[in-house]
């Protein structure tokens, strides 16, 4: 897919996965980017994952028209886009590699190939002159990996943003970019939002015409709606006003409770959310606690502690730095309710949360006590 003309994506696509990473669920697949300039060097920025090997070499054989590729650009030494380096450098011994210091060491775990004399050590601000195009990279360490850098294009002001911008999905499918891009980046990236602050400090200051990421769509229209999203992202701050109701039910009462509290919040004209863990993907709704302002979690007892789905629920979102959120607590347990104290604990553990009172306990199922406190909740929310 060409870019423009002597720029060309020569990724793919793999239709057939469906779980990312081992984890997050996938549903329309995902693509993999990679790109060729053409100048009087020629460049590939990045590899590919091995599920897509055979379409990548075909796609970069029609791109390279017969020439030897002079350089390729590691961005990211992670599988899913290193995967072939070993292939290109057995495939073209005169190419040389280019990556910063932390781009090397990982490398060496991975591969076993002597390239000492091939390696093109670059730092913060290089620039390589390849002809009409001068690459220059910067450096983006943990978004999401050490070594990670993107490579900005001078002359058609081009950032290739490495995993920055990516979205889950295939490129043959069109999709809704914001809800899969948001679960994506909180998935994988949002641990990070101080990092990824940094390397939008850095990108502020590039004249930016388009973004060409390693996963997902290039962008090229409206660049300001989507580093907005990057900004409220990697700062925490809520997309929007509104609540995710995040519930796990073993029976279902505490889903039926869940189910009512959402009735009285829109009667109120609250912009809501119901999740229930039990049936709905993980990910979504650590993507969706982000994105609104407000959340109530509402869990079932379990074995005199947590409900298992709500305890991975609240440890993800802990892992990825959740905070700045009002959050409410309902909890259900038939003899010694347990859930409210657990969840409480973990949300301790997390920056700037602040509890709307009350904590709703239910004893089983919902009677005119926890009803009562229930509305309280709904108009304390």
């Amino acid at each position: 897919m060409e870019v423009l003309k002597d720029i060309i994506n020569i990724g793919a696509s793999d239709n057939n996965l469906d779980l990312f990473e081992g984890q997050y669920n996938l549903k329309h697949g995902m693509s993999y980017n990679s790109y060729v300039i053409k100048d009087e060097k020629t460049v590939i920025l990045d590899t590919i994952d091995k599920e897509v090997t055979d379409i990548w070499l075909q796609n970069l054989e029609k791109a390279l028209e017969g020439k030897n590729p002079d350089y390729l650009i590691v961005s990211h030494m992670e599988p899913d886009h290193a995967y072939n380096i070993g292939t290109l450098i057995n495939k073209y011994p005169d190419m040389k590699i280019v990556g910063n210091m932390f781009t090397f060491n990982i490398l060496l775990g991975f591969f076993n190939e002597d390239i000492s004399s091939r390696k093109v050590i670059v730092k913060e601000g290089d620039i390589l002159d390849i002809g009409k195009h001068k690459l220059q990279f910067f450096m983006a360490p943990m978004v999401h990996w050490p070594e990670v850098m993107v490579t900005y294009e001078q002359t058609e002001k081009i950032l290739f943003s490495a995993d920055a911008f990516g979205k889950f999905g295939s490129l043959d499918v069109e999709d809704n970019w914001i809800d899969e891009a948001r679960r994506y980046y909180i998935g994988i990236v949002g641990k990070y939002g101080m990092q990824v602050q940094a390397l939008l400090k850095k990108a502020s200051n590039l004249d930016i015409k388009a973004i060409c990421p390693l996963h997902g769509p290039i962008l090229t229209e409206n660049l300001e709606y989507y580093i907005d999203k990057y900004d409220k992202w990697s700062s925490y701050e809520p997309e929007e006003d509104g609540v995710l109701i995040v519930c796990s039910s073993i029976y279902g009462n505490t889903l039926e409770a869940a189910k009512k509290l959402e009735k009285m919040l829109k009667e109120k004209g609250e912009n809501v959310i119901l999740t229930d863990l039990t049936i709905d993907d993980w990910a979504e709704a650590v993507a969706g606690a982000f994105r609104f302002s407000k959340l109530v979690i509402m869990s079932s007892s379990y074995n005199a502690g947590l409900y298992p789905a709500m305890e991975h629920f609240l440890i993800r979102l802990k892992d990825r730095n959740y905070q700045k959120r009002k959050v409410g607590i309902v909890e259900n347990g038939s003899w010694a309710p347990s859930a409210g104290k657990c969840m409480k604990n973990i949300l301790s553990e997390m920056k700037e949360i602040e509890i709307i009172e009350p904590i709703v306990t239910i004893k089983s199922r919902l009677n005119e006590a926890s009803t009562n406190q229930l509305e309280t909740l709904a108009n304390n929310i």
